[in-house]
């Protein structure tokens, strides 16, 4: 329903007359053209999140009005929509030489909000393309309108020695899914993506680097308001040096890579033999606990790969792998039964959740509750007040993430009533949860029961 409107609104500023809007001030919200991409802007449930869509929403807040998305299908529709004056910018992607300039033609940019290398990717089952001459001949799929075509289109002098095909209305990720399903022999995209969709399909390989590299900027119209472009200009300076733009790319891309090719491999094929076994525990705990039901199974995953009888040399046991002690809180009779493991898993996560100060806020709620599961939440309260001391948020995964590893020190822990703790062990563990929930939020739909006894925790898939 969320993306029927997207494309409800599009259509009808593709229509409209080219007068610009109103600042964002007077018409009383800040409207940005966006695609739909994973990591960038994504829409699911009644939700969208993404780098994107959090620093356009925070741009909004600090000029004190909403931000409306326009969700457009590609390129060349999201720079229509800026020319014919629809919105008052776009977040898009540019030649890094043409965002150096500032401007190009009746555009100019924002100083990029993150750089990534262009490449060429095949599939891990192709003869491998060493040098710049083994792409004669090939046929390379690309983005219509996208920095990858600009950047082939002018090989050799305009002539490239290959066949270039252009794909509309579909994301990066969606054309390097073709790459993956053998129905293209190769894509141009850029490394940010490539990392993006490596998670979801590991048999992507790069083939070669393309020549230069890729900005994510804003743009806007030369003829639109200068004034909102100079305060969009401060707002990026401002984030960059006060780490704020490090910490919201750190939400969607912090943990990317975190898996090598054959982990993911593995997982993938145990989504498909065993999660089907589990699936209706996993959301049966969903409906008690409100917690997506595949954040519990990526969860469950991490903990013991899905065997209910698994036994670590500490004594934790089972399929959420619970210590005795919190086995007994939860009342649970068997740990190695899943259906209890499951509930009881999902039910002291849901504790921890709420056991946070009200303060902290989503998605580090869940990734610091998570890290709380690992370690305890003494240890957890001991990790906070070594941020504190620190002058580091307690309430930020990005803060605490560099705090945590900390704990097995003795200048550190020696202080602390909780006393020494593995806090890197429990960084690695929750990036590796974040890594397998983000794989199976594309592969496996969402759960909503007809009647449910609590809502879906909203957590970012990135």
């Amino acid at each position: 329903m969320r993306r029927l409107c997207s494309l409800l609104a599009l259509a009808a500023a593709l229509a409209g007359c080219s007068a610009r809007l109103d600042p964002p001030e007077q018409r009383g919200e800040l409207v940005v053209a966006v695609r739909d991409t994973p990591g960038y802007y994504q829409e699911e449930e009644n939700s969208s999140n993404g780098v994107e869509h959090d620093l356009a929403a925070l741009f909004g807040h600090e000029l004190g009005v909403k931000t409306r998305f326009v969700v457009s299908r590609d390129h060349a529709e999201l720079l229509q929509l800026l020319r014919r004056g629809k919105v008052h910018f776009a977040a898009v992607s540019v030649a890094s030489d043409a965002a150096a300039e500032n401007s190009k033609d009746d555009l100019r940019y924002t100083a990029p909000l993150r750089v990534a290398d262009q490449l060429l990717v095949q599939n891990t089952d192709s003869i491998p393309l060493d040098e710049p001459g083994d792409i004669e001949g090939k046929t390379i799929e690309v983005l219509a309108g996208s920095p990858q075509e600009a950047a082939l289109s002018a090989m050799d002098g305009g002539r490239p020695p290959f066949k270039l095909v252009t794909q509309t209305g579909i994301s990066e990720v969606d054309l390097l899914e073709r790459v993956s399903q053998h129905q293209s022999e190769l894509a141009a995209t850029d490394a940010s993506h490539f990392a993006i969709a490596q998670n979801y399909f590991p048999n992507l390989q790069v083939a070669q680097r393309l020549p230069g590299s890729v900005s994510f900027v804003w743009a806007f119209a030369q003829d639109a308001d200068p004034a909102l472009f100079h305060k969009a200009q401060a707002f990026i300076e401002r984030i960059r040096e006060d780490g704020t733009l490090a910490r919201i790319s750190d939400r969607y891309f912090g943990h990317i890579r975190r898996i090598n090719r054959i982990g993911i491999s593995d997982f993938l094929e145990r989504i498909a033999t065993l999660l089907p076994h589990y699936r209706h525990d996993f959301q049966a705990a969903q409906e008690v606990t409100g917690i997506d039901w595949r954040l519990l199974a990526a969860l469950a995953y991490q903990e013991s790969g899905w065997d209910p009888l698994a036994t670590s040399f500490t004594g934790v046991r089972g399929m959420m792998m619970l210590t005795e002690d919190t086995a007994d809180r939860m009342h649970v009779g068997n740990r190695l039964d899943p259906k209890q493991s499951i509930a009881a898993g999902a039910k002291y996560l849901a504790d921890l959740i709420d056991e946070l100060p009200a303060k902290v806020k989503q998605p580090d709620r869940t990734w610091l509750a998570l890290a709380a599961y690992n370690l305890g939440q003494g240890h957890m309260n001991g990790a906070r007040a070594i941020a504190v001391g620190l002058k580091r948020d307690p309430d930020s995964w990005y803060e605490m993430k560099k705090v945590l590893p900390l704990m097995a020190r003795q200048k550190y822990y020696q202080h602390l009533k909780s006393g020494r703790a593995r806090g890197g062990e429990a960084v690695i563990m929750v990036e590796n949860v974040r890594s397998f929930y983000d794989i199976l939020t594309r592969f496996e739909p969402s759960y909503q029961p007809a009647d449910f006894a609590a809502p879906m925790t909203a957590i970012p898939p990135m």
